[in-house]
């Protein structure tokens, strides 16, 4: 009887269950749908991005000096403003040089006429050397055509076929005539020394005016000077003086600094285990970086142009930089901006991120299925983009998903789509 019993209780337990297994299937059945914004999961190109922060830099800075010292009497430019190479930026009194360069003038049309009366000089002097060697050579025959006459009568007046007076003659014309050959000597050797000193005079002339117009030149650059010009295009900083000041030759601080923002750069580290990546996509063709202002309705667009030598082993990171047009004045030198650099591209499925929901045993998404439930379908997840995940497992392209209306499904749940707009 105990056993009868018991029997009876366990049949009854069976179908209770029973009943109400039907009963929940037939609430599932008759229950209104839930509605639901869903979803297609799509194939597509997707960009292998890595996103870091960046820094703008200038692709060019020149602190503008002035070369001379002097009044400045007119700028040329209002701070802030874009100025191109060679513009005019600031005029220096060109007074002072402009009179140095006229005194240095003077000095080489003084120091020329010097030179020239040098050189007659200098002329004259090797006329008179010329001179006293055509008097040389005359005394010089002359000498020994008496020689031969004293010899010649020595032997006469030996023998005394000529009476001794006419011997003593040409004895005294001999030794005048000796006398006057040094002294012409002499003449030639002073007339020589004469035109060395002439000659002299003439080099130094030369070089007095060599270093006349030296003076010409740097005065006439001096001048030059007093115009200061843009080195580059760019964009000007803060002006550092104005119209009345006076500036130093060179002074440490610039007048103004010019930076060149067309184009620019973008400074930024990525992590070491990105570097061999970079380097094959970079290999194969211009790497497209994105950077993004604070407040920008769109992000600039540049390339990959640089990549360090060196990993930081501090960081782990290794710099790069992108170049931009920057043609809309969008990025500014020293600003912060946020950089997506796009490696390449590759085909993967996705769907919105919204879709994905978080579970104990993963992450899941509810597929619509053709009569219109639902069924839970864990996922694995590659990466996030900026509104849509990539799946790598668990979903083919075309299913539908649902993306709004989550909290009210439960496995085999009816579902009325709804558009977006009605939402």
């Amino acid at each position: 009887m105990k056993h009868a019993g018991r029997l009876l209780v366990l049949v009854a337990l069976l179908a209770a269950a029973g009943c109400s297994d039907r009963a929940s299937g037939t609430q599932r059945a008759t229950a209104p749908p839930v509605p639901v914004l869903v979803a297609e999961a799509v194939r597509r190109d997707v960009p292998l991005d890595v996103s870091v922060i960046g820094t703008v830099q200038a692709l060019t800075t020149v602190g503008v000096k002035s070369q001379v010292s002097g009044q400045v009497v007119k700028v040329n430019f209002t701070e802030g403003q874009d100025v191109k190479a060679e513009q005019l930026l600031f005029t220096i009194d060109p007074r002072p040089f402009a009179a140095a360069l006229a005194q240095a003038k003077a000095n080489v049309g003084r120091d020329t006429a010097q030179m020239r009366q040098a050189e007659a000089a200098l002329a004259q002097r090797q006329a008179e050397v010329q001179q006293a060697m055509a008097n040389l050579e005359r005394d010089q025959a002359q000498l020994e055509n008496a020689r031969v006459q004293e010899r010649r009568y020595k032997t006469l007046v030996e023998k005394e076929l000529v009476a001794r007076e006419l011997y003593d003659q040409f004895r005294t014309n001999l030794s005048a005539l000796e006398a006057t050959l040094n002294a012409d000597r002499a003449a030639v050797e002073n007339a020589r020394a004469a035109a060395q000193a002439a000659a002299a005079g003439v080099e130094n002339a030369r070089a007095v005016i060599q270093a006349d117009e030296a003076m010409v030149e740097t005065a006439n650059l001096n001048v030059g000077y007093t115009t200061i010009r843009a080195p580059m295009n760019g964009r000007t900083g803060n002006l550092m003086l104005q119209a009345g000041n006076v500036v130093k030759a060179n002074d440490d601080n610039p007048m103004v600094v010019i930076a060149q923002v067309h184009p620019i750069y973008v400074s930024f580290a990525v992590p070491q285990q990105h570097l061999t990546a970079i380097k094959q996509y970079s290999a194969a063709g211009p790497v497209k970086v994105r950077a993004t202002a604070p407040g920008a309705a769109k992000p600039a667009v540049g390339r990959l142009t640089f990549v360090n030598n060196t990993v930081d082993p501090t960081t782990g990171t290794i710099q790069l930089k992108a170049t931009f047009d920057n043609a809309e004045n969008v990025l500014w030198p020293g600003q912060y901006v946020d950089v997506v650099l796009t490696l390449t591209t590759q085909p993967a499925v996705v769907v919105p991120s919204q879709a994905v929901q978080p579970g104990q045993q993963g992450p899941y998404v509810f597929v619509v299925t053709p009569d219109l439930t639902v069924q839970p379908r864990l996922l694995e997840l590659g990466r996030r983009l900026a509104t849509e995940t990539i799946i790598t497992k668990g979903l083919a392209p075309g299913e539908r998903v649902v993306t709004d209306g989550q909290l009210r499904l439960v496995p085999g749940s009816r579902v009325e789509i709804k558009s977006a707009k009605a939402s």
